[in-house]
């Protein structure tokens, strides 16, 4: 089955805001953290173009998938932070069980799952994609990672 998953790359496609967001972050400050085997992570990463991660933790990795907390623990771990100082981002339930679990704050995505769904897992923030968010700095040089919602009318975020 992992063989036909691999092969099948067709309709692999970044969410809006991704590519922005991940050449936007520090690669050490980042990782990815997916269910599937290493293998099928790696494809699918370089089919939809996205920057390849320092730092990937897959199910090959853990003993105990979402919505267990070991992969997010690891990822924190392999970053060398806490998970409480880890936004996650997620768009699965269990993966939003999984972060906050973890002691993660987590940010759902809305892709399959309903907004309900998302707030019953226990996200902390819902927004549609990627696009949503933006880094910020500080005159101080403090980094901020924002998001809000984009007006049509206003073209700024609230």
């Amino acid at each position: 089955m992992e063989r036909r998953e691999i092969a099948d790359v067709e309709g692999v496609v970044p969410l809006p805001g991704a590519m922005e967001l991940l050449q936007a972050l520090p690669l050490e400050r980042w990782a990815i953290v997916t269910s599937c085997a290493r293998a099928l992570a790696g494809v699918r990463i370089s089919a939809a173009g996205l920057p390849k991660p320092k730092h990937l933790v897959t199910a090959t990795d853990v003993r105990h998938g979402k919505p267990d907390p070991e992969p997010y623990l690891k990822g924190a771990q392999i970053l060398g932070v806490p998970a409480g100082d880890c936004i996650v981002i997620e768009d699965a339930p269990a993966g939003i069980r999984a972060g906050k679990a973890a002691g993660a704050r987590v940010l759902a995505l809305r892709t399959t799952a309903s907004d309900d769904e998302l707030r019953q897992a226990g996200s902390d923030w819902i927004v549609n994609d990627c696009a949503d968010l933006f880094r910020d700095s500080s005159a101080a040089g403090e980094e901020f990672l924002l998001f809000g919602l984009r007006t049509k009318k206003s073209g700024g975020s609230l």
